[in-house]
């Protein structure tokens, strides 16, 4: 065989398998690109949502409140909230597991044994001074309703805000902690007709703190010496004083108005 003949073969076969592993790496290339370029065709089915747990209203069913025991309702009223969200919280952390009783034995079970003895806290509370509420056990029981909508409902899967919580700073840069005085302690006995609406608004306060405390940790570094004050502290105190305005004005429509509230409007960090 003439070597140059066997140099031809040699350099067709190169260049044949050259380019069989060009198409190989092209091959290669273009399924990496479409994995890492649209995450969501790896997972297409996606997870099904787990739903949301939704329970009865307990404020709206209850009667006017001793200014006395004030302070504790509120403070059981929000011990409720941040049941659900915990209870939501797991019911996202626990899907696919166990079999199809388990939301309602680890999850909606307990959860209504805490609510058991949390309502029963704020009947013995306002029968104190007035008379106790009867029949409130039955708002303990919650359901699995539909597909979870952050921010929708009065139901979240965050963990429920609070007025006074631990130090929201980040590493090596604490923002500190948004504090305001508390407006439920203050507010004189509540009608029944207006339990309701005040408690939507004592919520708004809470929601108000949380959003303002959010804002402090993302905004860390951000403006001058007085950022904190222009920025998060005064229109703060411009949603508050609005809320308890609504607060004040609604128990006014069947009792004496509270004056004095505005004054728990500002507050620090």
């Amino acid at each position: 065989m003439p070597a140059t003949g066997g140099r031809h073969r040699l350099s067709r076969r190169t260049k044949i398998a050259t380019a069989a592993l060009g198409l190989a790496i092209a091959a290669g290339a273009l399924v990496i690109a479409t994995t890492v370029g649209d995450p969501g065709a790896a997972n297409a089915a996606g997870a099904a949502s787990p739903g949301q747990i939704t329970c009865p209203d307990v404020a709206s069913r209850l009667p006017a409140i001793p200014a006395s025991a004030q302070a504790e309702v509120q403070r059981n009223l929000d011990l409720l909230n941040t049941q659900i969200s915990e209870a939501n919280n797991r019911l996202v952390s626990t899907v696919g597991q166990g079999g199809p009783n388990f939301v309602q034995n680890a999850i909606l079970g307990p959860l209504k044994d805490k609510r058991v003895s949390t309502i029963d806290r704020i009947a013995i509370a306002i029968g104190r001074q007035g008379q106790k509420p009867q029949g409130l056990d039955s708002l303990a029981t919650c359901s699995l309703g539909g597909q979870a909508n952050a921010g929708a409902g009065t139901v979240s899967t965050a963990p429920a805000p609070v007025q006074n919580g631990g130090n929201t700073g980040n590493t090596g840069n604490a923002a500190g902690q948004i504090t305001c005085p508390d407006v439920a302690s203050q507010l004189p006995a509540i009608p029944a007709s207006a339990q309701a609406e005040v408690q939507r608004n004592l919520d708004l306060l809470n929601t108000q703190i949380a959003e303002a405390n959010n804002r402090l940790v993302s905004t860390v570094g951000q403006g001058g010496p007085n950022f904190v004050q222009n920025a998060i502290l005064g229109p703060l105190e411009d949603k508050r004083v609005a809320t308890i305005n609504r607060i004040a004005t609604a128990i006014g429509r069947t009792a004496a108005k509270p004056q004095g509230l505005d004054a728990l409007a500002p507050c620090s960090r």
